[in-house]
Protein backbone atom coordinates (compact mmCIF):
# COMPACT_ATOMS: atom_id res chain seq x y z
CA UNK A 1 0.00 0.00 0.00
CA UNK A 2 1.29 3.61 -0.86
CA UNK A 3 2.52 5.38 1.97
CA UNK A 4 0.03 8.66 2.82
CA UNK A 5 3.17 10.39 3.17
CA UNK A 6 4.47 10.38 -0.38
CA UNK A 7 1.57 11.89 -1.77
CA UNK A 8 1.09 15.43 -3.19
CA UNK A 9 -1.23 17.03 -1.36
CA UNK A 10 -3.66 18.75 -3.52
CA UNK A 11 -6.94 21.39 -3.39
CA UNK A 12 -9.28 22.06 -5.64
CA UNK A 13 -10.91 25.42 -6.32
CA UNK A 14 -13.57 25.58 -8.50
CA UNK A 15 -17.41 27.14 -7.85
CA UNK A 16 -18.89 24.90 -10.62
CA UNK A 17 -19.77 21.83 -8.49
CA UNK A 18 -19.83 19.24 -11.58
CA UNK A 19 -16.99 20.73 -13.25
CA UNK A 20 -15.33 20.57 -9.02
CA UNK A 21 -16.21 16.83 -9.46
CA UNK A 22 -14.85 16.17 -12.47
CA UNK A 23 -11.21 18.05 -11.82
CA UNK A 24 -11.60 15.61 -8.49
CA UNK A 25 -11.97 12.19 -10.94
CA UNK A 26 -9.96 13.05 -13.09
CA UNK A 27 -6.93 13.75 -10.17
CA UNK A 28 -7.94 10.54 -8.76
CA UNK A 29 -6.55 8.55 -11.49
CA UNK A 30 -3.35 10.21 -10.84
CA UNK A 31 -1.17 7.86 -8.66
CA UNK A 32 0.64 10.23 -6.28
CA UNK A 33 -2.16 12.80 -6.13
CA UNK A 34 -4.43 13.17 -3.01
CA UNK A 35 -7.32 15.63 -2.69
CA UNK A 36 -7.68 16.80 1.01
CA UNK A 37 -10.18 19.42 0.23
CA UNK A 38 -12.35 21.08 -2.33
CA UNK A 39 -14.01 24.85 -2.10
CA UNK A 40 -15.93 26.23 -4.47
CA UNK A 41 -15.69 29.85 -3.65
CA UNK A 42 -11.65 31.85 -3.62
CA UNK A 43 -12.21 33.04 0.36
CA UNK A 44 -13.18 29.50 2.08
CA UNK A 45 -10.10 28.20 0.23
CA UNK A 46 -7.79 31.24 1.61
CA UNK A 47 -8.72 30.96 5.14
CA UNK A 48 -7.75 26.79 4.71
CA UNK A 49 -4.77 27.60 3.18
CA UNK A 50 -3.79 29.94 5.60
CA UNK A 51 -3.60 27.15 8.12
CA UNK A 52 -3.00 23.94 6.33
CA UNK A 53 -0.06 23.28 4.05
CA UNK A 54 -0.81 21.91 0.53
CA UNK A 55 1.93 20.94 -2.57
CA UNK A 56 -0.54 21.98 -5.02
CA UNK A 57 -3.89 23.49 -5.97
CA UNK A 58 -6.27 23.14 -8.86
CA UNK A 59 -7.46 26.04 -9.74
CA UNK A 60 -10.25 28.31 -11.16
CA UNK A 61 -10.01 31.87 -12.19
CA UNK A 62 -13.57 32.97 -12.61
CA UNK A 63 -15.21 33.26 -9.52
CA UNK A 64 -17.44 35.47 -7.81
CA UNK A 65 -16.18 38.19 -4.67
CA UNK A 66 -12.69 36.32 -5.08
CA UNK A 67 -11.27 35.54 -8.11
CA UNK A 68 -8.68 32.53 -8.50
CA UNK A 69 -6.27 35.24 -9.39
CA UNK A 70 -7.18 37.16 -6.41
CA UNK A 71 -6.72 33.60 -4.40
CA UNK A 72 -3.25 33.02 -5.93
CA UNK A 73 -1.79 36.81 -5.35
CA UNK A 74 -2.84 36.81 -1.60
CA UNK A 75 -0.82 33.30 -1.13
CA UNK A 76 1.98 34.63 -2.74
CA UNK A 77 2.37 37.60 -0.63
CA UNK A 78 2.01 35.28 2.34
CA UNK A 79 5.04 33.34 0.40
CA UNK A 80 2.77 30.52 0.02
CA UNK A 81 4.73 28.80 -2.38
CA UNK A 82 2.10 26.37 -3.25
CA UNK A 83 2.24 24.80 -6.71
CA UNK A 84 -0.69 25.68 -9.24
CA UNK A 85 -2.09 24.59 -12.52
CA UNK A 86 -4.98 26.64 -13.67
CA UNK A 87 -7.99 25.49 -14.76
CA UNK A 88 -10.20 28.27 -16.44
CA UNK A 89 -12.17 29.44 -19.19
CA UNK A 90 -10.22 32.38 -19.32
CA UNK A 91 -8.26 32.53 -22.90
CA UNK A 92 -7.47 36.10 -23.19
CA UNK A 93 -3.53 37.31 -22.87
CA UNK A 94 -4.24 39.86 -19.94
CA UNK A 95 -5.59 37.05 -17.96
CA UNK A 96 -2.79 34.24 -18.90
CA UNK A 97 0.44 36.86 -18.46
CA UNK A 98 -0.61 37.46 -14.61
CA UNK A 99 -1.26 34.01 -14.20
CA UNK A 100 2.30 33.23 -15.49
CA UNK A 101 3.72 36.08 -13.24
CA UNK A 102 2.45 34.58 -10.34
CA UNK A 103 3.83 31.12 -11.06
CA UNK A 104 1.51 28.67 -12.18
CA UNK A 105 2.80 25.34 -13.83
CA UNK A 106 0.19 25.07 -16.44
CA UNK A 107 -2.34 26.44 -17.40
CA UNK A 108 -5.59 24.42 -18.84
CA UNK A 109 -8.57 26.20 -20.48
CA UNK A 110 -12.05 24.50 -20.32
CA UNK A 111 -13.56 22.70 -22.00
CA UNK A 112 -10.46 19.96 -22.29
CA UNK A 113 -10.31 16.14 -22.28
CA UNK A 114 -9.02 13.99 -19.84
CA UNK A 115 -5.70 13.46 -22.17
CA UNK A 116 -4.86 16.63 -21.13
CA UNK A 117 -4.94 16.69 -17.53
CA UNK A 118 -3.22 13.98 -17.68
CA UNK A 119 -0.18 15.35 -19.14
CA UNK A 120 -0.13 18.38 -17.47
CA UNK A 121 -0.31 16.02 -14.00
CA UNK A 122 2.11 13.73 -15.49
CA UNK A 123 4.61 16.80 -16.10
CA UNK A 124 4.19 18.39 -13.03
CA UNK A 125 5.24 14.91 -11.22
CA UNK A 126 7.71 14.40 -13.31
CA UNK A 127 9.34 18.05 -12.84
CA UNK A 128 8.75 17.46 -9.27
CA UNK A 129 10.43 14.33 -8.68
CA UNK A 130 13.25 15.72 -10.80
CA UNK A 131 13.66 18.82 -9.01
CA UNK A 132 13.89 16.59 -5.48
CA UNK A 133 16.75 14.35 -6.72
CA UNK A 134 19.40 17.18 -5.84
CA UNK A 135 21.08 16.42 -9.33
CA UNK A 136 23.13 18.87 -11.07
CA UNK A 137 21.55 20.43 -14.84
CA UNK A 138 22.77 21.34 -17.80
CA UNK A 139 21.22 24.04 -20.07
CA UNK A 140 19.19 21.22 -22.23
CA UNK A 141 18.02 19.86 -19.13
CA UNK A 142 16.98 22.91 -17.79
CA UNK A 143 15.15 23.76 -20.87
CA UNK A 144 13.42 20.66 -21.17
CA UNK A 145 12.15 21.01 -17.58
CA UNK A 146 10.45 24.56 -18.28
CA UNK A 147 9.31 24.15 -21.98
CA UNK A 148 5.44 23.76 -22.55
CA UNK A 149 5.78 23.71 -25.71
CA UNK A 150 3.85 20.49 -27.31
CA UNK A 151 5.81 21.12 -31.09
CA UNK A 152 3.62 19.90 -34.26
CA UNK A 153 4.61 17.27 -36.07
CA UNK A 154 5.96 19.86 -38.48
CA UNK A 155 8.41 21.52 -35.77
CA UNK A 156 10.19 17.25 -34.93
CA UNK A 157 12.68 17.58 -38.10
CA UNK A 158 13.66 20.85 -36.35
CA UNK A 159 13.89 19.86 -32.85
CA UNK A 160 16.19 16.61 -34.04
CA UNK A 161 18.51 19.15 -35.20
CA UNK A 162 18.83 20.46 -31.92
CA UNK A 163 20.52 17.88 -29.94
CA UNK A 164 18.11 15.23 -30.47
CA UNK A 165 19.79 12.31 -32.45
CA UNK A 166 17.32 10.13 -34.79
CA UNK A 167 19.70 7.28 -33.75
CA UNK A 168 19.53 7.74 -29.87
CA UNK A 169 15.33 8.07 -30.46
CA UNK A 170 14.99 4.98 -31.90
CA UNK A 171 16.77 3.06 -29.89
CA UNK A 172 14.75 4.45 -26.93
CA UNK A 173 11.71 3.59 -28.75
CA UNK A 174 12.96 0.36 -29.49
CA UNK A 175 13.66 -0.60 -25.47
CA UNK A 176 10.44 0.87 -24.71
CA UNK A 177 8.45 -1.32 -27.43
CA UNK A 178 10.28 -4.55 -26.02
CA UNK A 179 8.50 -4.02 -22.77
CA UNK A 180 4.99 -4.06 -24.56
CA UNK A 181 3.82 -1.31 -22.05
CA UNK A 182 5.79 -2.03 -19.46
CA UNK A 183 6.83 0.63 -17.14
CA UNK A 184 10.74 0.97 -17.06
CA UNK A 185 12.83 3.71 -15.08
CA UNK A 186 15.71 5.98 -16.50
CA UNK A 187 18.00 3.36 -14.90
CA UNK A 188 16.16 0.48 -16.80
CA UNK A 189 16.48 2.50 -20.29
CA UNK A 190 19.62 3.49 -19.54
CA UNK A 191 21.03 -0.45 -19.01
CA UNK A 192 19.15 -1.68 -22.06
CA UNK A 193 20.24 1.16 -24.19
CA UNK A 194 23.73 1.61 -23.10
CA UNK A 195 22.80 5.33 -22.84
CA UNK A 196 23.92 7.40 -19.97
CA UNK A 197 20.99 8.13 -17.18
CA UNK A 198 21.21 12.06 -18.04
CA UNK A 199 20.74 11.42 -21.68
CA UNK A 200 17.89 8.94 -20.90
CA UNK A 201 16.09 11.52 -19.03
CA UNK A 202 16.70 14.28 -21.55
CA UNK A 203 15.51 12.24 -24.17
CA UNK A 204 12.06 11.28 -22.27
CA UNK A 205 11.18 14.51 -21.60
CA UNK A 206 11.51 15.24 -25.38
CA UNK A 207 9.28 12.12 -26.42
CA UNK A 208 6.74 13.44 -22.98
CA UNK A 209 6.46 16.64 -24.83
CA UNK A 210 5.47 14.89 -28.23
CA UNK A 211 3.08 12.62 -26.56
CA UNK A 212 5.16 9.59 -27.60
CA UNK A 213 5.78 8.28 -23.82
CA UNK A 214 3.83 8.75 -20.98
CA UNK A 215 5.00 8.56 -17.25
CA UNK A 216 4.65 7.96 -13.80
CA UNK A 217 5.76 8.16 -10.28
CA UNK A 218 6.26 5.02 -8.42
CA UNK A 219 5.92 5.44 -4.53
CA UNK A 220 5.85 2.24 -3.54
CA UNK A 221 9.89 2.05 -3.26
CA UNK A 222 9.59 2.74 0.55
CA UNK A 223 12.34 5.41 -0.24
CA UNK A 224 12.61 8.11 -2.88
CA UNK A 225 9.64 7.79 -5.52
CA UNK A 226 10.78 6.89 -9.16
CA UNK A 227 9.75 8.15 -12.32
CA UNK A 228 8.94 5.34 -14.46
CA UNK A 229 8.24 5.55 -18.64
CA UNK A 230 5.97 3.66 -21.19
CA UNK A 231 5.62 4.10 -24.72
CA UNK A 232 2.27 5.84 -26.05
CA UNK A 233 2.28 2.71 -28.41
CA UNK A 234 0.19 0.40 -25.94
CA UNK A 235 -2.19 0.78 -23.62
CA UNK A 236 -2.48 -0.40 -19.96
Amino acid sequence: MRKETGMIKTVIVEDDRMVASINNQFAAKTPGIQVIATFYNGKNALEFLEKTKVDLLLLDLYMPEFSGLELLEALRRQNNEADVIMITAANDAPHIKEALRLGIVDYLIKPFRYERFAQAMDKYLLKRTVMETGMEFTQEDIDQLISVRRPSPQSREMELQKGVQRQTLNRIHFCLQSYQGEYLTSEQISAETGLSKVTVRRYMNYLIENNEVRSRVDYSTGGRPRVEYSSNSYED
